[in-house]
């Protein structure tokens, strides 16, 4: 196991890894009642390394963020020491790379090798390991992880992987207590849970009891017993109202999904998964009045209304917002602060728009240095972490540019850098608005020029629109954050 400060797996109750339930606001909410550990929803390898880790000073969180922008996996500072990273992976150097890439923003790592769904098992992944305890022994090596699976058909089968596992260093192992093939409604094998409770000694997690057991608090300690486990973990049984951790007895439902939405609206959950989560714990109440203003809505404000708690969304999104206007205006001064004062500045946008199909202002620009014999236009483009916003400097004749107006992108914003140039510059930069495009002009000439030579039998010149001085230089290197 990857951990900061080594988790006790013994004598815990914990909140088990589930698709799109296992979210920040329910791995919050269910320590907050007394969960012990927690774990986030399974996450697959190949889309984590797509992600970058982004400080959101906003939310006071840490982002792993996809390239389209959507966050893969938040998680904050309240659950740093207890919560278990779990991934989904069937190949030991990807799964690697991922423990490396959260390894300090989590308790723990966890390989999913219980999952019997097809969107895990396809890729090999999930229950589909049990059937490479080679692939299942390569992971755990590297890794030195704690991992979790099914049973196998045979109970010596499944104690003798156990033990060939164990062998390999992880810290424990959970056991949902059914076959690859069996679901939830199948009734838990208890005695297989216990044999492999008996057979090694690292701690086993008892899985598998929302069905059969665990109606309420009292009911985890009685599963624990059944099956000799050192803990246990808990899915649908938390899911549909995770105030079942609360010794005390569990909160009234209305309450705890006011809670649950609190953290939703605290920490920007989209509305679709916080409205997910609350289907569930509304089950049979979905054909209640609440139930179908829950089902129609389409915003988190809407859920909200929903539940009669328009004035904490309002409260809420209005602290949310001064705190980032306040941490922009912060930033934008500390940028005027230390830029360059020789960066020639514009408020511009490239908006394509306003140009002909495949004209752009770096097309220009490029055009413009080549015939004036200076070296290529040189793009120094980073990101802002506080709302991952680029700008971008072009730097032209030992002279740069830039846009004070920051874009959402990599290429927008260095488009925006050479509109910068080309109007400081006096020269056009390719808009509808100026007339006749002499780019275009000269593409037509070479196209026209390339039909002739095809139809005199001529060898045939690539045009020149296609060659390297007419397209547009792009560094592949990655845009580097601002230093914070």
């Amino acid at each position: 196991m990857t951990v900061n400060t080594p988790l006790c797996f013994r004598g815990k109750n914990i909140l088990a890894p589930m698709v799109r339930v296992g979210t920040l606001p329910m791995r919050l909410l269910a320590l907050d009642y007394g969960a012990d550990i927690v774990y986030c929803e399974e996450l697959i390898d190949i889309k984590m390394l797509q992600c970058k880790r982004v400080i959101n000073e906003v939310l006071e969180t840490v982002d792993f963020v996809a390239p389209n922008e959507r966050v893969v996996f938040r998680t904050c500072e309240r659950e740093r020491h207890c919560v278990v990273f779990q991934m989904g992976s069937a190949d030991a150097e990807r799964a690697l790379a991922v423990a490396k890439l959260v390894e300090s923003d989590v308790a723990g790592i966890d390989i999913n090798m219980g999952c019997p769904k097809e969107y895990s098992t396809k890729g090999g992944m999930g229950a589909a390991l049990l059937s490479d305890p080679d692939k299942i022994e390569s992971v755990s090596i590297t890794l030195w992880l704690r991992s979790c699976h099914s049973s196998y058909p045979q109970v010596e089968d499944t104690v003798n992987l156990v033990k060939r596992i164990e062998k390999t260093g992880i810290a424990a192992i959970a056991v949902h207590g059914r076959k690859k093939e069996e679901r939830p409604q199948h009734p838990v094998h208890c005695d297989v849970i216990k044999a492999i409770s008996e057979a090694v000694s690292i701690p086993v997690i008892a899985n598998g009891g929302s069905h059969d057991f665990i109606k309420e608090y009292m009911d985890i300690e009685t599963f624990r017993k059944a099956t000799d486990a050192s803990s246990v973990m808990i899915a649908r049984a938390a899911m549909w109202n995770p105030s079942i951790f609360r010794k005390e007895g569990p909160f009234p439902l209305k309450e705890v999904m006011q809670d649950y939405i609190k953290y939703a609206v605290r920490y920007d959950n989209h509305y679709t998964n916080t409205k997910y989560c609350l289907c569930q714990m509304l089950r049979e109440q979905l054909e209640t009045t609440q139930g179908k203003k829950l089902h129609a809505a389409q915003s988190t404000q809407e859920i909200c209304e929903a539940f009669e708690m328009a004035d904490f969304y309002e409260e809420t999104t209005a602290v949310l917002e001064a705190k980032k206007t306040s941490l922009e205006t912060k930033i934008q001064d500390e940028d005027d602060q230390i830029e360059d004062p020789d960066v020639i500045k514009m408020a511009v946008r490239f908006d394509k728009r306003e140009y002909p199909p495949q004209i752009t202002p770096k097309m220009y620009l490029l055009e413009w240095c080549r015939k004036e014999k200076h070296p290529q236009p040189v793009y120094e483009t980073v990101q802002r972490p506080l709302d991952r916003l680029f700008c971008s400097v072009v730097t032209v004749a030992d002279q740069k540019y830039r846009s004070t107006l920051w874009d959402k992108s990599k290429k927008l914003a260095e488009q925006a850098a050479a509109i910068v140039c080309l109007r400081t510059l006096g020269v056009p930069e390719g808009k509808l608005c100026e007339g006749e495009n002499h780019l275009i002009n000269k593409r037509k000439r070479e196209d026209l020029e390339h039909l002739n030579n095809r139809d005199h039998g001529k060898d045939i010149a690539e045009p020149s629109h296609k060659k390297a001085n007419f397209t547009e230089e792009t560094s592949d290197m990655n845009v580097p954050q601002m230093p914070r």
